[in-house]
């Protein structure tokens, strides 16, 4: 069975590196929460609509509407909202 002694100097370069890491982590996690959504959130829709929330639950589900989910939030599709307006929903 082979040993391997760490060194101070290995240490030192191990951090830097992992430290390297988590920052590039950080930038690209925040960077990704500046993106601004395409689209509408559930309480616009419902005014917009004049509906509850459970119509659309059964609008998602026939896929008639289509949502992204951002955090916790759903922003439904703009263009889907504009189809359901014009066919005078």
């Amino acid at each position: 069975m082979a040993i391997e002694v760490l060194t101070k100097e290995d240490l030192k370069m191990f951090e830097a590196s992992l430290i390297s890491t988590i920052e590039s982590l950080i930038k690209r996690h925040l960077s990704f929460g500046n993106e601004k959504p395409e689209g509408y959130k559930t309480s616009d829709v419902r005014k917009m609509l004049g509906c509850s929330v459970n119509k659309l639950v059964s609008l998602r589900i026939s896929r008639n509407l289509r949502t992204k989910k951002i955090g916790g939030t759903l922003y439904y599709n703009k263009d889907d909202i504009r189809r359901l307006l014009e066919e005078g929903y």
